[in-house]
């Protein structure tokens, strides 16, 4: 099945819905699965996106006009695009510079890989300077780092709110005082444990014993 999704945003000129859905029906998205967010790409709360997400099984392909129709970031769209393929979900890109991606293809699924690498190799760019940052300080004499912002006990909260319909994930984010980033990481929208999530368990029972 096809889901479409579609942001219509004032902030970059893109009021109007009806070229993101004519492209959304002409790549053969039937109208009442297509789903539609008015808000900036900044926002974290996006309802529709969420329900639609939420509404993907496994077979399916998720339907975009433009990859800045989806992703707030690299980091944000790299994540979703991940958890989609996790559960077996294509993701189909109809215009602009993600044009060539649509995983249900081995092109497309290259296309990805490159991004997939450029936000890795980001992610670690930035864990090197962190790195670098922390030596430095205990070089110095103190010591550095921020407390993690997802606790054993937000994350058991997140578990067990993202298996419920019901669920907006904007809200339980500013409930829990974290980023749909940081949550993204630790639980999928099923409410099952990533590998952010397991080791963050790991390390804080190794801690309690």
């Amino acid at each position: 099945m096809l889901i479409g999704y579609m942001r219509v945003s004032k902030t970059d000129g893109s009021q109007t819905t009806d070229l993101q859905r004519d492209a959304l029906v002409s790549a053969g998205v039937g109208n009442s699965y297509i789903y539609e967010d008015f808000c900036s790409g900044s926002l974290d709360d996006r309802p529709s996106l969420d329900a639609a997400l939420k509404a993907l099984r496994e077979g399916d392909t998720l339907v975009v006009w433009k990859l800045d129709r989806l992703g707030r970031s690299l980091r944000h769209l790299i994540n979703t695009m991940h958890d989609l393929t996790h559960r077996g979900i294509g993701l189909k890109v109809l215009a602009g510079q993600g044009a060539s991606i649509d995983t249900t293809t081995p092109t497309g699924k290259l296309v990805f890989g490159i991004f997939a690498a450029l936000a890795e190799f980001e992610r670690e760019l930035i864990a090197e300077r962190t790195r670098a940052g922390l030596a430095a300080a205990r070089a110095r004499g103190r010591k550095g780092g921020a407390p993690f912002k997802m606790t054993p006990a937000k994350l058991r909260r997140a578990m067990a709110a993202m298996g419920k319909p019901e669920t907006v994930v904007g809200k339980l984010c500013r409930e829990l005082g974290i980023t749909r980033q940081t949550l993204y990481r630790h639980v999928d929208p099923k409410g099952e444990l990533r590998n952010d999530g397991k080791l963050l368990l790991e390390r804080t029972g190794k801690k309690s014993k």
